[in-house]
């Protein structure tokens, strides 16, 4: 496995195009929201090109403007977002099933809790979006987090002994810390009053900073670097 930032940020902005797609579908919300969307995997996705992640890389970014641009029309937004994450991913391939594997569980998994918090931040907007669809997107990403910790354990890669012992250590903590955080934003998003949206949104700010942590550290122990 071919550990670089490259590879980071493509599994970041692919799993937002991913995620894009599926709530441009289930239209909830309008064609602001979509427009921040395009924005954002725009600029990582040009900054996964920039750090080497190929020039497919900035086919996806096109598909991010094409989504953002049509983005009154679920038939145009969702399928340009949706073309898009499979240009990002696929400017980082690897033939290897562990890289296949922990690209798409990490799609997931960054990608499920990135479009969560996004999605809780347009409730400032438009309080009346429905809750349901940022209960489906955490679930999302904690289905992602059990993916990852999967595939990590299957392939041997963590270890109770010598010095990768306590990378193994960092990286259980990690996703432990991070499942919390998930849960937590479920919770929160149990509680009728308002304020438990904007609690969820802050948790889930936490748990995108752990996420990468977890992704990291996997890749890494996966990848034998540490």
């Amino acid at each position: 496995m071919d550990l670089s930032p490259a590879l980071i940020l493509v599994t970041w902005v692919s799993g937002i195009a991913a995620g894009g797609a599926v709530v441009a579908w289930w239209r909830v919300v309008g064609p602001g929201y979509l427009w921040l969307v395009g924005a954002v995997v725009a600029v990582i996705g040009g900054l996964s090109g920039a750090a080497g992640a190929g020039r497919i890389a900035w086919a996806g970014v096109a598909m991010a403007v094409v989504g953002a641009l049509g983005a009154r029309s679920r038939n145009v937004a969702a399928p340009a977002f949706a073309l898009g994450a499979a240009f990002f991913a696929a400017s980082v391939w690897e033939s290897e099933a562990a890289a296949i594997a922990l690209l798409l569980t990490g799609m997931l998994f960054l990608g499920g809790i990135t479009t969560e918090m996004l999605l809780g931040h347009w409730f400032l907007v438009d309080p009346t979006l429905p809750r349901w669809s940022l209960i489906a997107l955490d679930a999302g990403a904690a289905v992602g987090l059990a993916s990852e910790v999967a595939v990590v354990v299957v392939s041997g890669s963590l270890t109770t002994s010598g010095q990768d012992a306590v990378y193994s250590a960092v990286y259980a903590a990690l996703a432990a810390f991070c499942a919390v955080l998930m849960l937590g934003v479920w919770g929160s998003l149990r509680e009728p009053r308002y304020s438990g949206v904007m609690a969820a949104t802050g948790l889930s700010y936490l748990a995108v900073l752990l996420a990468f942590g977890v992704v990291t550290v996997g890749r890494s122990l996966v990848a034998g670097g540490i």
